[in-house]
């Protein structure tokens, strides 16, 4: 019986060094999750996977039914190939509790298939870019840019 390696189960993201780098990936927004993913740049690892519920989703009981729900919808899923040296992030939204189990595992499917491109541009706001005056005294701040002339 010949084996496929190019569909391999992925592997998981224990810690939180690893989960707050994937922040800084691709997002994808699903109907009833977010996709983070990030391309570590090395294609021969195995791809990793995450599962985050945040505690305004739900109590205990709920949170860890989201977090089943989303590791048994993965599971489903193994005809779709996960990317070589991608990470995933799955961050649970409420509905996921009560989503149809077929719509989430096809949902989940879409988003890990379109995912690992390139990262999103993040804009960052500075001083130039808001138009506030520099020589606005803010509280608690000190130097030549702070003081009104």
């Amino acid at each position: 019986m010949a084996q496929d390696d190019t569909i391999k189960k992925p592997g998981r993201l224990k810690t939180r060094p690893d989960f707050l780098a994937v922040q800084k990936g691709r997002r994808l927004r699903g109907p009833y999750f977010l996709l983070e993913t990030l391309d570590r740049g090395k294609p021969d690892h195995p791809p990793r996977i995450g599962y985050t519920v945040t505690k305004k989703q739900g109590n205990s009981v709920e949170r860890n039914r989201m977090r089943r729900r989303l590791k048994e919808a993965v599971r489903h899923i193994a005809g779709v190939p996960f990317k070589p040296g991608h990470d995933y992030v799955v961050v649970a939204r409420r509905d996921t509790l009560t989503a149809p189990f077929d719509g989430l595992v096809r949902a989940l499917a879409e988003r890990i298939a379109e995912g690992g491109g390139p990262a999103r541009d993040r804009q960052v706001r500075t001083r130039e870019k808001s138009g506030a005056p520099d020589n606005i005294r803010t509280p608690g701040a000190s130097g030549p840019a702070s003081r009104k002339e």
